[in-house]
């Protein structure tokens, strides 16, 4: 197992007065930790200019939830789950610190699964973060540790297939052709007649994966075994590893969240799916065949004996559209977003 810890160390904020391969590898699992350690800000007068933008974008989605000074936010949250959604829930994290909160936040990248087997079995985080919405019999492990798992809708995705910039040669793949790209074709020639009669490298999530799951579900009707008997596969928890994988072979293949496609834009290319390339118009009327809601989790138990992850989650819900575009994903439509907001509302009710 690799783990990659990344600490950040906040000083004291300034008081504010007045302010304006040819076999299949092994899957791994990368253990990627964001904390978050500052002490509380001292200010007798709190910029407004935020609080009037978000105060704006909760009228605009329809429903406001409870304004949060993360000022007067104490008591630390640990989070894990999904690589994809990640890079998400940490600029949230970093956003929530940035504004004066003074506690201690984990974000683990380990997978979706994984990250439900922390919060459904082992009970030892207070958000799960996912990639694909929670299984049934996730849930049952979850009411066995006596936790009700809450579902908060906080994007979308647009699964991105990437290849090398040098590959001049596939221009766009149907969902068949996709399917035997990373299961039984060995060259490229096996894909589409006139393709070069190259081996095929490909780079996959790992079985821990929400985006593994996803992809299985949608390309391969929920069988995994074409995939994982393919030759030259290698499977990562770590989206940067498949990243670099395809950057670095003309002949390779590999998909994973949008956000890592949208990091790495200039030495990967990213392929239409059935015609439809993967951006913001194609998400939203449900053209591309390979989006997908990303979610948190939580519990109403936790939220009310641990109100700084109530909090969280509420700051969270309230700005998530305003980073999110940045981060590489796309909002949810305003219904799913109120809908989370909604749920948030009941269980702290």
């Amino acid at each position: 197992m690799r783990l990659k810890v990344i600490t950040l160390l906040s000083l004291a904020m300034l008081a504010l007065a007045a302010c304006g391969g040819g076999s299949t590898t092994e899957p791994q699992v990368i253990t990627e930790t964001v904390q978050i350690e500052v002490t509380p800000a001292v200010s007798d007068t709190q910029t407004d200019t935020t609080s009037e933008s978000a105060a704006e974008t909760n009228a605009a989605d329809g429903l406001m939830l409870p304004a949060v000074d993360p000022l007067a936010v104490t008591g630390d949250i640990i989070t894990a789950g999904s690589s994809t959604v990640f890079p998400l829930s940490e600029r949230m994290a970093e956003r929530f610190r940035e504004e004066g909160y003074g506690g201690n936040i984990t974000v683990d990248s380990i997978g979706s699964g994984a990250g439900f087997e922390r919060f459904c079995v082992a009970g030892e985080t207070d958000i799960s973060n996912a990639s694909r919405p929670i299984k049934d019999s996730e849930v049952e492990s979850c009411r066995e540790i006596g936790r009700e798992p809450i579902e908060f809708r906080v994007g979308t995705d647009a699964l991105a297939v990437v290849v090398n910039p040098e590959n001049d040669f596939v221009d766009s793949l149907t969902m068949e052709e996709l399917a035997a790209a990373f299961s039984t074709a060995k060259t490229w020639a096996d894909v589409r007649e006139g393709w070069p009669a190259e081996p095929i490298l490909r780079f996959s999530p790992g079985t821990d994966s929400g985006t593994f799951d996803y992809f299985v579900e949608e390309v391969f009707d929920e069988d995994e075994a074409p995939l994982l008997a393919a030759s030259n596969l290698q499977l990562s928890e770590d989206d940067n590893v498949l990243a670099q994988g395809v950057i670095g072979d003309k002949y390779a293949i590999g998909y994973f969240g949008y956000a890592y496609f949208n990091e790495n834009k200039d030495q990967l290319r990213a392929l239409p799916i059935e015609g439809v390339e993967p951006n913001q118009a194609d998400v939203d009327n449900g053209t591309y065949p390979l989006a997908r809601p990303l979610f948190i989790y939580s519990d109403a138990t936790i939220m009310k004996e641990k109100p700084q992850v109530a909090a969280f989650i509420n700051f969270y819900l309230t700005h998530v559209n305003e980073e999110i575009v940045d981060v590489g994903y796309f909002p949810a439509h305003a219904d799913a977003l109120n809908q989370a907001k909604q749920n948030w509302l009941n269980a702290n009710q």
